[in-house]
């Protein structure tokens, strides 16, 4: 029913109501209190210390009604109870003072403030109370989120007034038995308990039954994508026998960590199957990713199929394609580069040359999503820096063959209920360990006071032949003088600390031949130092540079800072990091106190994920999964477990338990949320 048609909704209230999304009843239903105001606790006077919202009984001992000016007015009532005395005040609400009669007992609740030597209660909610009676505690009042014009008391009233006449007429999506076992509230109860709580009981059931439901939804379809692409796609079967394993060995002279020696493992069992591989590979950086997937790429290639590396940057592209060439230049392996740079008639060979399968491996940046590319045999799908790319994208190439493996990699460790939650339905691999001879890195967070003393050392360095990267936050000037822009730092060191040196710069509005050129004279030693912006955030490996100077540090997420540090931990030098910073709040100093404590990317994603929360981290919205509307991913850690068991449990053997008539509600609703964001397709 739209709530224009519902029972006292003014019309003047029914744009503000359409303004929060409330369009319809079952919008009010499902619209769930932000916070409480517990009014539950009863105490004196005297007692009452500022930590809360209280109720207090008393006596009405004086009234007193103020002009403050044309059309508004202060009430002013003085309570007493055996232990003291407190000021009720009410604005512009007149009226109130026909239910502050003196001498008569009442009920006062709300949130007290110090004023002056005593305690003042703004606005409290009035219940007037016998002589004789038993005074009984305040309710648990919803807070509801408000738009302009609209306040929290005829919110109140509406949504309440929806919930009595319409909680028990919702369709239950649960069968009796597993409310049960689950100790779950059934839905009208919950409705009615999470709107007009008694008690913080009332509070914490209703709140867990729809916390439990909404990840329960979200698992059962990323089991259902993992059980959909078990049983309806085929991907060509690509054993790693004996023979072929070896001959890729031989291409890697140097010891894989047994991190690297399970991840390949694991990859190699999933593409020696015919259910396509669905797997994501995460480490921490420099721990040896790129080696694994050129392992899976070259298995595909082995068995005569077709193998695709897609990165995000093409300086990213530019360096895969260059590191596999010379990993493969022994090879008959024949490689080809795709990215936005390449136009007319060489796009179009080297399109033609895909097609009659004349290229065995094709890397590329989002190119290779701009228009069909037909792969006559498609092995594998590689995507470097999974969490760049959203769903979408990731299926569009994935499509342009017929079900072939897919590997997903990422250096930005993820958080393990993130993980459950928008990767799910993916196998996860992890590389913790750094391959030998890797030297340890050194941070340090310093002030501007300490600039001469580290550009000394930075200059001692780059004389003993070391390299160095200066990354700004931007590319044009800010209007805050705080925030130095890449131009600005680029001729600030070569007019001052490092003008004896070679010094170029690079950043994302250069052309891809002119960033290029930068990393190549910055790889072959050319130039000393490279100032950039985060640019160089990914992949980028030069084993000689071991300095790294961050500018506006505060600036940056702990993700990005991580990865920026990887890039002076690739050689047989030890690294040195410094963050010049001007943290101004304490999320920010906390942010870089963990940069500069830990090297441990795994820790530090979980702390930015508690710092920041999913949708910073991941960008939840590229992925085009639904937000999360009542559970949050770090409070419901647990439930997010058992969700994710039950789900699993749900889903499994040859007749999953999930398909019967009894969770038919159930069905329909994961699939009314998530079949257009994880392409369920018919499984109902």
């Amino acid at each position: 029913m739209p709530v224009h048609e519902l029972a006292g909704v003014p019309a003047r209230l029914v744009p503000l109501l359409h303004r929060l999304g409330l369009r319809t009843a079952g919008d009010l239903l499902f619209f769930f209190p932000r916070s409480y105001e517990d009014l539950t606790r009863v105490c004196r006077i005297s007692e009452i210390d500022g930590s809360g919202p209280v109720s207090v009984c008393g006596v009405v001992d004086e009234v007193e009604l103020r002009a403050l000016g044309p059309g508004r007015t202060l009430l002013g009532a003085l309570i007493r109870d055996e232990s003291g005395a407190l000021r009720a005040v009410w604005f512009n609400q007149s009226f109130m003072q026909q239910r502050l009669v003196r001498g008569q007992r009442v009920m006062l609740s709300g949130v007290p403030k110090r004023r002056g030597l005593g305690w003042e209660l703004a606005h409290p909610r009035l219940v007037p109370v016998a002589d004789d009676a038993q005074p009984t505690a305040g309710p648990m009042l919803p807070v509801y989120p408000l738009t302009e014009g609209l306040v929290q008391g005829r919110l109140r009233k509406i949504v309440h007034r929806v919930v009595a006449a319409l909680a028990d007429e919702v369709v239950e999506v649960f069968p009796a038995p597993f409310l049960t076992l689950h100790q779950l509230w059934p839905i009208g109860r919950a409705l009615r308990a999470v709107h007009m709580p008694q008690d913080s009981a009332d509070v914490r059931e209703s709140r867990r039954r729809f916390v439990y439901q909404e990840l329960l939804v979200l698992q059962l379809a990323l089991a259902l994508r993992r059980w959909q692409l078990q049983r309806t796609e085929r991907a060509p079967a690509l054993p790693a026998t004996a023979k072929i394993d070896a001959r890729i060995r031989r291409l890697f002279p140097f010891e894989l960590t047994a991190d690297q020696e399970q991840a390949i493992r694991d990859i190699a069992t999933d593409m020696g199957r015919c259910i396509p591989m669905n797997r994501l590979l995460q480490g921490e950086v420099g721990s040896g990713k790129t080696v694994v997937a050129e392992y899976a790429m070259l298995l595909a290639v082995a068995h005569a199929h077709q193998a695709v590396l897609m990165a995000p940057t093409e300086v990213l592209a530019q360096q895969h394609f260059r590191t596999l060439g010379e990993d493969l230049a022994q090879s008959r392996v024949r490689i080809e580069l795709l990215t936005g740079a390449l136009t007319g008639t060489l796009r179009q060979q080297l399109l033609g040359r895909v097609q009659a399968g004349e290229v065995d491996l094709l890397i590329g940046t989002q190119a290779l999503l701009h228009e069909p590319i037909t792969f006559p045999q498609l092995g594998l799908v590689v995507i470097d820096e999974q969490h760049k790319f959203g769903v979408r994208q990731r299926a569009a190439l994935k499509s342009a063959g017929s079900d072939p493996h897919y590997l997903v990699m990422t250096a930005t460790p993820i958080p393990r209920t993130v993980a459950m939650s928008l990767f799910g339905d993916l196998d996860v691999s992890t590389l913790r360990q750094s391959p030998p001879g890797r030297q340890p890195v050194h941070t340090y967070l310093v002030a501007d006071a300490q600039r001469d003393r580290w550009w000394s050392f930075v200059r001692r360095k780059l004389q003993e032949g070391r390299q160095g990267y200066v990354i700004a936050p931007r590319v044009e000037e800010d209007e805050s003088a705080s925030v130095a822009s890449v131009e600005e730092v680029y001729e600030r060191l070569v007019n001052g600390p490092l003008e004896a040196f070679r010094v170029d710069l690079i950043h994302g509005r250069l052309s891809p031949a002119e960033k290029e050129a930068a990393m190549a004279a910055f790889r072959r030693g050319a130039t000393q130092v490279l100032v950039a912006t985060s640019v160089i955030e990914v992949g980028i490996d030069v084993p000689n540079a071991t300095l790294l100077t961050i500018e506006s540090g505060e600036r940056f997420g702990l993700a990005q800072l991580h990865q920026l540090r990887g890039r002076v931990r690739r050689g047989q030098f030890p690294g040195y990091v410094t963050v010049f910073a001007q943290p101004g709040s304490p999320a920010a100093q906390e942010r870089l106190a963990a940069f500069e404590r830990s090297t441990d990317g795994f820790e530090l994603a979980e702390i930015d994920f508690a710092l920041r929360g999913p949708g910073d981290l991941f960008g939840v919205s590229q992925h085009g999964m639904p937000p999360l509307r009542v559970a949050d991913l770090q409070r419901d850690q647990q439930l997010l477990v058992e969700a994710r068991q039950d789900a699993q449990a749900l889903t499994a053997g040859d007749a999953p338990p999930f398909f019967q008539e009894e969770f038919a509600a159930l069905r329909s609703q994961v699939l009314r949320r998530y079949s257009a964001a994880l392409d369920l397709g018919d499984v109902g």
